[in-house]
């Protein structure tokens, strides 16, 4: 070796050989530094997928949502879609927001989804919610609001086949979207947009005249707009997810139509190209967006909800951690009383049509062997995403008085200690309520009034179940079966989550 390095002759191949040995070592630890990096990029952070896939029908058929529609929509004024995001915790577990832009889906086909997703991914069912945006310019769907529509036996036949056909657009913007699953940063903020009127306290004809004259209108609203981004690691978005408490109801005509939410998501997605931007709808079965009934109302208000997720997305937005926490329970939800069958009997041959109908569907379950149910299995559940973010999902349509009621119950339990020291809030405060009420998410079964709506009565507090099929109003206790629920989910996510600090 000492000859190596001092011999004038094997002084320049010594040198050579060193710097061959210096060189490879120096490959192996970029190599694997490079490695270490790439390990740390894919699993410490999130990682998200984005897909979409059109469910606008191919043919002729019934529009859902308005009793008065006498005819099948034929053109679309623009595209439906079944949307899909997938998340991936830094512990490499899933979940799945699905979109869609329709009235509802029923319990069967929902179940019949997350079976699908639970089978092909392995993602278990309290990671998965499915949420629609409750378009009135969407397709009858499944059993979703039957009493209201009578449909021959040629439109039956299509609300089967689109039925179908749909479960399986969804399954394929699911697994595309899993398999475009890259590094990601979550962010989340809140912004705010006005459109939303409170429907019963509110006559809609006099809405633009006090709006001109600056009177304030009447009845809880909720304006929030959350928002939650995934970054691709250049900076650009991937997915924009958004909600807004207001029905999908600018728009009546026959015409397949996203109405505000579908305008909102589009203005987004041109303004970010290669993104897909998700809504969802929250507590706003009460709400409507007033005034309505053109195409130009529908694309304004579209324009102002974009503009409020435009809004958070140009200001600091709170980073989430790559943690994620999942439940979901159905809880049974009970009627005021269930009808003999007499009184079935009596209903069938009543003028209204829709309590008709509903008698029918009644009667012929009884003939069948099976009873009118006096209780509804209610799915709730809840995300935790990061320190504390939580988006709670409620089936249904729910009033906006959840919203509101839902946020303070958990966050007057949670302890004083805030999450603001482990995630970064970029501006050094909470931008709006870090609890997310979603309504409308797995099962649309009907209205979820709260107990002041409920005392109230009216469409949402009563009448509208016959629409739904319904045997009779929610008994007096469904909000607080629904909050005790609620709040005893977020305790136990938040059990989980200190149990595993301690570990």
């Amino acid at each position: 070796m000492r000859n190596l390095f001092l011999g004038t002759g094997t002084k320049q191949w010594g040198c050579a050989c060193l710097a061959k040995i210096l060189l490879f070592v120096s490959i192996v630890i970029r190599c694997e530094s490079n490695l270490l990096h790439a390990q740390a990029t894919l699993s410490v952070g999130w990682k998200a997928g984005f897909s979409k896939e059109s469910i606008t029908p191919t043919e002729p058929m019934w529009m859902s949502g308005y009793a008065g529609r006498t005819a099948p929509a034929q053109e679309a004024e623009t595209e439906l879609w079944a949307k899909a995001s997938v998340l991936e915790n830094a512990h490499g577990i899933r979940a799945v927001l699905v979109t869609l832009d329709l009235v509802g889906i029923d319990r069967q086909m929902s179940q019949e989804i997350c079976n699908r997703i639970t089978s092909l991914h392995k993602i278990p069912r309290e990671a998965i919610v499915l949420s629609v945006s409750h378009t009135h310019c969407g397709p009858v769907v499944g059993s979703t609001l039957s009493t209201m529509y009578a449909l021959d036996a040629t439109q039956q036949s299509r609300v089967a086949s689109y039925s179908r056909n749909l479960i399986d657009r969804i399954e394929q913007a699911v697994t595309q979207a899993a398999q475009r699953v890259e590094p990601v940063t979550l962010a989340w903020g809140i912004g705010s947009a006005g459109f939303a009127v409170n429907r019963r306290a509110n006559i809609e004809a006099e809405v633009p005249a006090k709006r001109a004259a600056g009177i304030a209108l009447a009845g809880p609203v909720n304006h929030d707009v959350p928002v939650l981004t995934a970054r691709r690691e250049d900076g650009s978005l991937c997915g924009i997810i958004f909600g807004y408490a207001c029905h999908a109801t600018t728009l009546s005509y026959q015409k397949w139509c996203g109405d505000y939410p579908g305008f909102a998501s589009s203005d987004l997605e041109s303004t970010h190209p290669g993104s897909v931007a998700m809504f969802f709808a929250g507590c706003g079965a009460d709400q409507n967006p007033l005034p309505r009934k053109t195409v130009e109302l529908a694309k304004e208000y579209g324009l102002q909800l974009a503009d409020a997720v435009e809004r958070v997305i140009d200001l600091p937005m709170i980073t989430l951690a790559p943690e994620f926490q999942a439940i979901y329970h159905e809880i049974d939800l009970a009627f005021v009383k269930v009808p003999s069958r007499e009184e079935c009997e009596f209903d069938m041959k009543s003028q209204d049509r829709f309590l008709a109908s509903r008698a029918r569907g009644f009667l012929a379950d009884l003939d069948g062997g099976i009873s009118i149910p006096a209780t509804y299995p209610y799915p709730i559940g809840i995300w935790r995403l990061g320190k504390s973010l939580e988006i709670v999902s409620l089936g249904g349509e729910v009033v906006v008085d959840y919203s509101r009621t839902i946020q303070e119950a958990i966050s007057d339990r949670r302890a004083p200690q805030r999450s603001s020291q482990t995630e970064n809030i970029a501006d050094g405060s909470m931008l709006g309520s870090d609890v997310w009420v979603m309504g409308y998410a797995n099962d649309v079964m009907a209205y979820i009034p709260s107990l002041r709506v409920l005392n109230e009565g009216g469409y949402e507090g009563a009448s509208a179940m016959v629409y739904y099929g319904r045997p009779s109003p929610w008994a007096a206790d469904v909000e607080e079966r629904i909050l005790t629920e609620v709040v005893r989910q977020s305790d136990h996510l938040k059990s989980q989550s200190s149990q595993l600090l301690k570990q």
